[in-house]
């Protein structure tokens, strides 16, 4: 089963006032534990800021099966410095199975059959 979790993040404006090659290192440094997971956890970002959001200024797209490594993941991030220096925030959490209502239907066939 394959879970979905859109994260919605906001970046301050200290981040915005690193010069483009310290945000960088800062993000490196995240892309580093993302790349500890490939295989496990499927990352996307995507830049909000210039679009409507009421909340938030970016979010992050993962898919994973499993949720023990998409949790250490985001302890690790957690734990960077980007994030313990206070640049961003996880703001919230959407969580879903696609489809899901397919797979109880079909477990729901195979234990009546």
């Amino acid at each position: 089963m394959t879970y979905t979790l859109i994260l919605l993040l906001e970046f301050y404006p200290s981040w915005l006032s690193l010069t483009r090659a310290e945000r960088r290192e800062y993000a490196d440094d995240i892309y580093r534990i993302i790349d500890d997971y490939d295989g496990q956890v499927k990352v996307r970002f995507f830049d909000a800021e210039a679009l409507p959001g009421n909340h938030y200024t970016d979010f992050c797209i993962c898919e994973t099966e499993d949720l023990q490594a998409y949790h250490f993941m985001w302890e690790k991030i957690r734990d960077s410095a980007a994030y313990a220096h206070g640049f961003f925030k996880i703001k919230d959490v959407i969580m879903g199975i696609e489809n899901a209502y397919q797979l109880f239907e079909e477990q729901e066939r195979q234990k009546n059959q």
